[in-house]
């Protein structure tokens, strides 16, 4: 292969680390969805859902940002370019995602649309993304009904089966764009008529500006501009962006609007003058000529009337670049022609040793959607809770709501999401797993990514990260400590051994806030027992941790002071890291593994009051309940909680111990000053495997004892990972009876059939691919201490006795089993959906769903989780390592 073409995309990535050339200006930072946010909603009550609806979207301004189908945006936001479609037949203009409203849908918020990631780079050099839009009216109210109601105790109503995809009645849509520097970006768009008859397709290429106008005096802010150019295509102007060019070819009708609210719909003003946001919308699917001008606004459509034959393709092609000189589109084939050679090259170089074929389309997907996910994330909460010079002052209720103890808060940042139509926000543990895969396509974007977060614009002055912007002061179980030190070992491998020490420094010296807060806030009774409230584990519990019901006392989180155990060891796992180049490091490290030896103290016996969170009888962690008069009661449900204990393990090198004397030194004095400390450390003074040093909440028998539920077929392992709740909950349902009151826990293997939280959120019962990452990991962290002689039973019952590390193996496997084809064809993510029929030519695609069904692996809760479940790409890559497919 070409040298240029084999390391293209490398050196792109490297250029932007280095500062030499902002590829990162351009890339898929468009939301899917600014609709129904929090910075969006300026009602009284805070239902941001209601607060601007999807009907609203079209036709009223965004504050905070923007969104779109398929699209592409600077890293500011301020200039879009988006794809509009419309078959004639649907009464609104398909300009954006659709999709229910939590209340809706009946496991709440469900993008309702088919759309894939197909392909990406880090550097954004090539993308590309398909939708697959129906030939037939697109039934909204019949999605918004069905999904009103539809129980709990059924699956959502997904659009394939409203019969609108028979017949391969549908287009399929491709967009892909392709660089050909950082400023100048080519643009494909081809559509397919899949159907049997032939059908009537707009494509509608849209480009517009973010609205940044409408909510300062007048005159704050020049207007941009988007025109007609008289050498032809199209001229644009920002007050900070520059100038731009956009060429096209063909005929299409030029159609201009403004990015403003439609003020005769929205504000009661029929005499207000146009045209509006929705003036694309308005011409073509209303056929209303006044609604948009033929020279310029702020928001462009380029109309383009097709009629597609059975099978027939047609492509579309732009130019968007900098500067006023037009660009010709006669060298837009060959540009992304070798953009997808590179793109070839770079993942072919990461997937060295990964042969399979289907395991490469499962790591290129997983890679292409994490990319896509970027997303650029504006909110200044003071400005949002004040209000703007220009806009009416908000409702007082917004001084006691939400987020009002996060005034210093102020983003503008690219950010990784969860998912851009679901969750269109950053969620804090999230972020942290993302960096994870992240770290093997784009390591600087991953410790940026870390490093953000911690910023002083993000962090809350008392040492807080924020959780989610539903609610920034809710807690998410500490990893960042874990992410950060995982991110700078995956990039040392990349960089040849030499690690990124100062992107380690700068994430601990800060996490040293983090970590003291959390030893003040979240530890009320000062006894090392940590209370984080529902902690990212939504309605796992008997009720919500974060508002016991009246009667209930303190709960102590078994959840909670293991992350706190985990987030002490990782402390001091970074500090012996930076330690081993500056001495100074060594008494922090230190600090931190007596912080960790307290805390497992506190979990077997809370303040020497005889309390503990494992218990004896069953031989597993538990929550438990302070209750009045005294004593404890113990939350006997076997769940994801109990297995937390099991990521608190650190096995220390002798090395280490070699080349940090005064380190060696102190933890010598503790466990010999402090014996009762000393006896919960597994094996301290017998070294293990090459004489390493484990620490671990769990001594072997404890472990072996967690070990034997959680690889019960009849418990917790499921065919494809781990559950997050015990299977034998499903006929021996959890039920507590207090203060007259009843509470019970039942297995769910699937969707959530617990109101508790809302939504989607569901810990009873699936498989979630971080938790199952973390006991993978741990698993082998405690094999590189055991070694080959320390044997557990997998399955649980089946006298088959493995290896710890044969063990972890096995369960990656599980979990690349769910996206891999079984012997019916069908991959167990795609459940028993009804699917699209397959049509000769048509790309497969997959999706990463945010969690899968703990008994068939189904995937569900938000279609394109490419976030955390993009973990997959790193079992790929570790299996490949280790020599396998």
């Amino acid at each position: 292969m070409n040298e240029a073409i084999a390391w293209a995309e490398r050196r792109r990535i490297a250029e932007q680390a280095r500062g030499e050339r902002a590829w990162s200006l351009w890339g898929p930072y468009l939301s899917e969805r600014q609709w129904g946010t929090v910075r969006e909603d300026y009602s009284r009550d805070g239902n941001a859902w209601r607060s601007l609806t999807h009907e609203e979207a079209r036709s009223r301004a965004y504050r905070w940002g923007e969104d779109g189908l398929a699209g592409i945006c600077d890293e500011r936001g301020q200039l879009c370019l988006g794809l509009a479609l419309w078959n004639g037949r649907d009464r609104i203009l398909k300009e954006r995602l659709f999709g229910l409203t939590n209340e809706q849908g009946n496991h709440g918020e469900d993008v309702k649309e088919v759309y894939h990631y197909l392909d990406a780079v880090p550097s954004h050099a090539y993308l590309k993304f398909l939708y697959r839009y129906p030939q037939g009216a697109y039934p909204y109210e019949d999605l918004v009904r069905e999904g009103l109601q539809r129980s709990r105790e059924v699956p959502e109503y997904e659009i394939e089966e409203t019969g609108l995809f028979e017949g391969a009645r549908f287009f399929d849509v491709t967009v892909e764009y392709a660089k050909a520097d950082v400023d100048d970006v080519h643009v494909a768009i081809t559509a397919t008529n899949r159907g049997p008859e032939a059908a009537d397709l707009h494509l509608v290429p849209q480009l517009w500006f973010r609205n940044t106008w409408s909510w300062r005096e007048d005159g704050a802010q020049p207007r941009p501009w988007i025109g007609r150019h008289p050498e032809g295509g199209v001229a644009c102007e920002h007050p900070r962006l520059g100038r731009y060019r956009l060429a096209f070819e063909g005929g299409p009708a030029l159609l201009f609007c403004e990015n403003d609210t439609n003020l005769r719909r929205h504000a009661g003003q029929p005499d207000a003058e146009g045209p509006f946001k929705d003036g694309l919308h308005a011409a073509i699917v209303e056929g209303d000529a006044s609604a948009v001008r033929r020279d310029a606004g702020t928001k462009l459509g380029l109309h383009y009337a097709l009629r597609l034959e059975p099978g027939e393709t047609r492509r579309v092609r732009l130019r968007l670049s900098a500067g006023t000189r037009a660009r010709p589109l006669d060298a837009d084939d060959a540009i992304r022609t070798r953009r997808i050679a590179e793109a070839d090259a770079f993942y072919d170089d990461l997937q060295d040793g990964i042969a399979d074929a289907e395991a490469r389309t499962i790591f290129r997907q997983a890679s292409a959607g994490l990319i896509w996910s970027k997303q650029l994330y504006a909110y200044d909460v003071r400005r949002w809770l004040q209000g703007d010079p220009a806009q009416p002052v908000p409702p007082r209720e917004r001084d006691g709501g939400r987020n009002t103890q996060w005034r210093h808060f102020a983003a503008s940042d690219v950010l990784s999401m969860p998912d851009k139509w679901e969750y269109p926000w950053f969620a804090a543990w999230d972020l942290a797993f993302h960096c994870l895969p992240l770290a093997l396509l784009d390591p600087d974007f991953a410790k940026k990514q870390l490093l953000l977060l911690t910023r002083e614009w993000y962090m809350h002055p008392n040492g807080q990260l924020p959780a989610y912007e539903w609610e920034f002061s809710d807690t998410n179980p500490p990893v960042h400590a874990w992410a950060t030190y995982r991110v700078f070992e995956i990039d040392r491998d990349r960089r040849g051994g030499r690690g990124d020490l100062a992107f380690l420094e700068g994430v601990f010296h800060k996490l040293l806030i983090n970590f003291t807060w959390w030893v003040n806030r979240k530890d009320a009774g000062g006894r090392n027992v940590f209370q984080g409230g529902f902690l990212g584990l939504d309605n796992v519990g008997v009720f919500d941790r974060s508002r016991p019901p009246p009667g209930f006392g303190m709960v102590h989180q078994a959840d909670g002071t293991a992350w706190m155990a985990m987030y002490a060891l990782n402390m001091m796992r970074i500090a012996l890291e930076l330690a081993l180049h500056n001495d100074v490091y060594e008494s922090t490290a230190s600090k931190f593994f007596e912080h960790f030896l307290l805390i497992a103290e506190a979990m077997t016996d809370m303040g020497g009051e005889g309390f503990g969170l494992w218990d004896e009888e069953d031989e597993f962690y538990y929550d438990e309940v302070d209750m009045p008069g005294g004593g404890m009661l113990p939350l006997r449900v076997r769940s994801m909680v109990g297995l937390v204990p099991l990521f608190a393990v650190e096995v220390i090198e002798p090395f280490v111990l070699q080349r940090l004397p005064d380190f060696a030194r102190r933890l010598n004095w503790l466990l010999e000053n402090r014996p009762h400390l000393a006896c919960l450390v597994s094996r301290w003074d017998e070294g293990g495997v090459g004489d390493r040093k484990l620490l671990s909440l769990l001594r072997g028998h404890r472990m072996k004892a967690l070990l034997r539920r959680m690889l019960d077929e009849a418990e917790f392992l499921s065919p494809f990972g781990v559950r997050s709740l015990s299977k034998a909950h499903r006929d021996q349902p959890y039920v507590l009876n207090e203060f007259g009151a009843s509470f019970t826990v039942r297995y769910d293997p699937a969707d959530s059939t617990s109101n508790m939280f809302g939504g989607n959120s569901n810990w009873r019962g699936p498989v979630w691919m971080p938790t199952n990452y973390l006991i993978i990991e741990a698993l082998r962290r405690f094999h590189s201490y055991y070694g080959a002689d320390f044997l557990v039973e997998f399955p649980t019952g089946s006298g088959a006795m493995h290896t710890l590390a044969a063990i972890a193996d096995a369960l990656q496997e599980r979990l690349i089993d769910l996206f891999t084809r079984g012997a019916d064809g069908r991959r167990p993510t795609d459940g028993d959906r009804v699917p699209i029929p397959p049509v000769d030519g048509a790309e497969e695609a997959l999706l990463f769903h945010e969690f899968f069904d703990g008994d068939t692996g189904r995937g569900l809760g938000a279609s394109h989780q490419t976030g955390w479940t993009a973990l997959i790409v790193n079992l790929l890559h570790h299996r490949a390592q280790r020599g396998g497919t």
